[in-house]
């Protein structure tokens, strides 16, 4: 590949989501801070959406470094658990023996006396659930009611959920209409801005052990973002398929013919602008219509 070529130890733009290679861009900082206030206050729902590819898992990953001293944490990456396996997932995070044949009463008793014994030490318990936009009502359901857990003072447990835009449609269903009661901070992740491109490209770059100068042509970095829409997943992919369009090409350099070509060899990008030519052909064709009623 191009890791020689570029001086690079490891590929610098995986989307695989690394902590190594985290880049606080305004967005991800405004969510990691309200994250870590709402923790901090004692909340006991906190809720991080997203699109896909704006770094959601990402952002969580960070959030259980940030906590890791003082907190004993559960982190869920499956949604598909019914009520019963969420209790068994917990109880095995959280090191509570049961057995079997314990039933959801029991489960949930063994947990409470666990919390009440991490709240004597003053240890916060997080337990962070992702892609939650897929996980089935009733165990949504079944979370609010393990949430009810509390001392006189403050809640045994927080909660934080993330999950697609589809989660608010999700939390806005009759039969769980409670837990959107119980969230009491939210924040909507969001690409990058343009102004954060440059930075976060060389970031990623001195991250993998580059030591040049940038990379990245300012004509490549606006084709990049355009087509990808600041949203750091297709970044990274076009990115990296850009690197390998220099490297085949004997270059140390992209220019915007390798980024065009990584764009012909990236479908989801090749749809993403379509939708943006369609949206733009949609506002010229309503101005055009005003315009023209303004001359009769």
């Amino acid at each position: 590949m191009y890791l020689q070529h570029f001086g690079l130890k490891e590929f610098p733009f995986s989307i695989t989501p690394d902590t190594s290679f985290y880049y606080a861009t305004r967005t991800l900082q405004e969510a990691l801070n309200t994250l870590l206030i709402a923790i901090e206050s004692g909340e006991g729902f906190v809720k991080i959406t997203g699109e896909v590819g704006t770094g959601k898992t990402l952002l969580c990953r960070r959030l259980l470094k940030a906590l890791e001293p003082g907190c004993q944490i559960a982190y869920l990456p499956n949604p598909y658990l019914d009520p019963h396996a969420l209790l068994m997932t917990l109880a095995t995070e959280f090191g509570v023996a049961f057995k079997p044949e314990f039933t959801h009463h029991d489960m949930i008793d063994a947990l409470h006396r666990t919390l009440l014994t991490f709240a004597e030490k003053g240890t916060h318990v997080v337990v962070c659930l992702d892609e939650v936009q897929a996980m089935p009502l009733e165990t949504l359901e079944a979370l609010r009611l393990l949430s009810n857990l509390e001392t006189e003072k403050r809640k045994l447990l927080q909660v934080v959920i993330f999950g697609q835009p589809e989660l608010e449609e999700r939390l806005n269903h009759s039969s769980i209409r409670q837990l959107r009661q119980r969230i009491g901070f939210e924040y909507h992740l969001k690409g990058l801005q343009w102004e954060e491109l440059a930075f976060y490209l060389n970031h990623r770059m001195h991250v993998a052990g580059y030591q040049g100068g940038m990379v990245f042509s300012p004509a490549s970095m606006r084709l990049l973002y355009r087509y990808a829409n600041g949203i750091p997943r297709l970044l990274n992919i076009l990115a990296h398929k850009a690197l390998l369009s220099a490297f085949g090409r004997g270059q140390h350099r992209v220019t915007t013919e390798d980024v065009k070509a990584a764009i012909l060899d990236t479908q989801a990008s090749v749809k993403a602008q379509h939708r943006w030519l369609e949206h733009g052909f949609k506002w010229w064709l309503t101005l055009h219509a005003t315009l023209a009623g303004f001359g009769r």
